[in-house]
């Protein structure tokens, strides 16, 4: 368990600032909240609806944390997430906050991009992202998924796998298609 201080030293303040989230909310904080979970381990799907499984999850969460076991995502609940979000597990994209983002920014200054360390993914981070994608032959779209993730970390992509045939029955013969 981590005490309050310790998860806002971690990050910075102003990267754990998010809204409080109730059960039954919806939108764009909802759907950070399910991509978060995720990433620590709860098959949920990211739907920007506070439903029954996501309050379970959060109640599970907040059990694993020693946090208040309420259901509703206040500024502990928010800090504890984004402090322990292991870098790679979840999409980054801009507006999203936490040590992984953190971490994401840490790895562009070793690669030579002017990008401050603090947490927040913002638009010179976007950037940065961008033509690191670009210079090493991604798709450029500024969000890191899990193949920018594996380039950032020094191994190279992971191939694409091959096109999957099939066989379809044409009842004159089979064919392939």
């Amino acid at each position: 368990m981590h005490t309050n201080s310790e998860l806002v030293n971690t990050v910075g303040n102003a990267t754990l600032i998010s809204p409080k989230v109730y059960p039954w909310d919806s939108g764009p904080a909802v759907i950070e909240l399910q991509e978060l979970l995720r990433a620590h381990g709860f098959n949920l799907r990211v739907d920007g609806e506070f439903g029954s499984l996501t309050e379970k999850a959060v109640a599970a969460y907040q059990r694993q944390q020693e946090l208040r076991v309420d259901g509703i995502v206040g500024s502990k609940t928010w800090a504890a997430l984004k402090t322990t979000v292991k870098p790679g597990t979840r999409r980054l994209s801009i507006g999203r906050t936490g040590a992984d983002v953190r971490y994401l920014q840490g790895l562009l200054q070793i690669q030579g991009y002017n990008v401050p360390c603090n947490g927040n993914f913002g638009a010179s981070t976007q950037q940065a992202v961008m033509a690191f994608q670009e210079r090493h032959k991604l798709k450029s779209t500024g969000l890191v998924d899990p193949t920018t993730w594996t380039v950032l970390q020094g191994n190279p992509p992971l191939p694409t796998p091959p096109k999957q045939t099939r066989w379809t029955f044409d009842f004159r013969k089979w064919r392939r298609v």
